[in-house]
């Protein structure tokens, strides 16, 4: 190399900041039934918050409360599909009451077909004033239901499984007893069955072919004049 020849080292170019990868948008995994979480998938089963709707039909006032929501799953091919079947009960709270399951692929219509249904189903109870006749106890499965009459003013001593049958059909005063199973269907139709086997005094008296006579209260006694 020469020595005029001078070798200048020229400061290296700063490199380019490399490009920032591209970033996958986050993904939220959802419940089917509006919870956050992941694997929303499987069997779903929860009580609903009985909610009662009124509403007139024919003239009379029907009074729709919502039991129990189920939903159900299918594993098909393409992932999984969910059906619901709400439990209804309806009643005029004049001594009529129905319930029934409606099901379908949606909550509302699962409500709607269950309505429809139990004002079908409509049944008469025997009621004494706004409470019971008598004591009844019904069973249903496991589960099993005991109502007592009560005094007026005492109100509907009930879960709300219970008293959501209880009020649809009228009774203001009662007491009951949830005993076994917790299952809200067979909770709801045993306290069904447990209405249905009541009757009036007057009923009794007209199956056995007797006719119920008023009886007149007692005198009171007569006062004895003291001796002189």
């Amino acid at each position: 190399m020469a020595e005029n020849e001078t070798k200048t080292d020229a400061p290296a170019a700063p490199a380019a900041p490399a490009a920032p990868a591209e970033q996958k948008p986050h993904r939220e995994h959802r419940d089917p039934r509006g919870r956050g979480g992941r694997g929303g998938g499987g069997r779903g089963r929860r009580p609903a918050d009985v909610g009662e709707n009124a509403f007139a039909n024919g003239g009379e006032e029907i009074v729709e409360k919502v039991v129990f929501i189920n939903r159900s799953s299918k594993v098909v091919k393409g992932g999984r599909r969910f059906k619901f079947s709400a439990l209804v009960v309806v009643g005029d709270k004049k001594g009529r009451v129905g319930v029934a399951l409606g099901k379908a692929a949606e909550v509302a219509d699962a409500i709607r077909r269950g309505g429809e249904l139990a004002r079908t189903k409509m049944l008469s109870v025997s009621l004494k004033d706004a409470t019971i006749p008598h004591e009844a106890y019904s069973t249903y499965g496991g589960a099993k239901i005991l109502l007592r009459p009560a005094s007026p003013g005492t109100g509907i001593i009930a879960g709300k499984t219970v008293r959501a049958v209880l009020e649809s059909a009228g009774v203001k005063d009662i007491l009951t007893k949830s005993l076994g199973s917790k299952n809200a269907a067979n909770v709801v139709k045993a306290t069904l069955g447990a209405l249905l086997g009541l009757r009036t005094r007057e009923q009794i008296y007209q199956s056995r072919g007797l006719s119920l006579k008023k009886v007149a209260a007692p005198k009171p006694p007569e006062a004895v004049p003291a001796a002189a």
